[in-house]
């Protein structure tokens, strides 16, 4: 039996924005989704999905993961045909839109083959393989989810030609709540009408995007130097910027509006937006725990967790 695992993650700053080439800031988080992989009589891919999270996800999301397996399959060059497999998938990660599911199980997946079959990939091949595999999810993926993904970690992460990837350190990690809206995101369409809008109100956007960019060196600085109360100033005018290219929602925006009401330093959508997940930042137990409590009292699913 191969196994493997892929870290869950929250991007902190310029999800959307990400994929036009401006920095973004993504920290994994300490949940992980795990597969196993055996080898068996039948024929192809067998999947057994036995996650938790959002109702009706795993259904809503099938036929993009079975794309996403042929794609990673065939960017490896593995022969599903000779060499059929049953996969197994698991873990504590949730399948909430926005924390990076679909990332973690294709890392976990391509992790658990290259140790059943003896591949020898590196962590770099892993994540190539992937991206190739989150296109399905994403259209065009910024590459963010499956870096957080493979490496763990704090990152700085710009998409080029050669994406530039920087491990940030911070003085010790801090607690957060991701609350899950509960409606699950076609991620693909949500980043297809931002580009979409920017091609069609270039001078508007292209100003937003210069203000998300010129925001994102202010948030490495003040991660750099545990200032956590500006970390969360720019958070909030994060989620604005967001609000600007249309990618929030009505739940998105009541969980943040929470957040911040129960003295969360700074709040904000996480992931791909409309639905999915939201982020505060919520340092020490107390606090984490009177906002993850709130949002629990008006029925939301939430994750207490840490960044960095």
């Amino acid at each position: 039996m191969g196994f493997g695992k892929g870290y869950g993650k929250v991007i902190l700053f310029n999800e959307h924005f990400v994929v036009h080439g401006v920095p973004a800031i993504a920290s994994a988080i300490d949940l992980t989704t795990d597969a196993e992989v055996v080898r068996h009589s039948g024929k192809g891919i067998d999947l057994i999905d036995n996650r938790k999270g959002t109702k009706g996800y795993s259904k809503e999301k099938y036929a993009h993961q079975m794309e996403a397996l042929k794609r990673v399959t065939d960017y490896m060059k593995f022969n599903v045909e000779k060499n059929p497999i049953k996969i197994t998938l698991g873990g504590n990660l949730p399948t909430f839109s926005g924390i990076g599911a679909s990332a973690a199980n294709l890392v976990a997946i391509v992790r658990a083959i290259n140790d059943e079959f003896r591949l020898s990939l590196s962590d770099e091949e892993i994540n190539n393989t992937a991206y190739e595999g989150e296109r399905a999810f994403a259209g065009t993926p910024s590459g963010i989810d499956n870096t957080a993904a493979t490496f763990g970690g704090l990152l700085w992460f710009k998409r080029g030609e050669k994406n530039a990837i920087e491990r940030l350190a911070i003085k010790k990690p801090v607690e957060i709540v991701m609350g899950n809206t509960g409606v699950v995101a076609n991620t693909k369409e949500v980043v297809a009408g931002v580009r979409e809008r920017k091609e069609k109100y270039p001078e508007r956007y292209n100003k937003i995007f210069e203000e998300a960019e010129e925001l994102v060196y202010k948030a490495r600085e003040a991660l750099l130097n545990y200032d956590l109360k500006r970390v969360g100033k720019l958070m909030n005018e994060n989620h604005r910027q967001l609000q600007d290219i249309e990618v929030d929602g009505k739940e998105l925006n009541f969980l943040v509006d929470l957040a911040r009401d129960k003295g969360a330093f700074g709040a904000k959508l996480t992931g791909g937006g409309v639905g999915g997940c939201m982020v505060a930042l919520t340092p020490g137990k107390e606090l984490q725990e009177t906002v993850a409590s709130a949002m629990e009292k008006e029925g939301f699913q939430v994750l207490r967790t840490k960044i960095g």
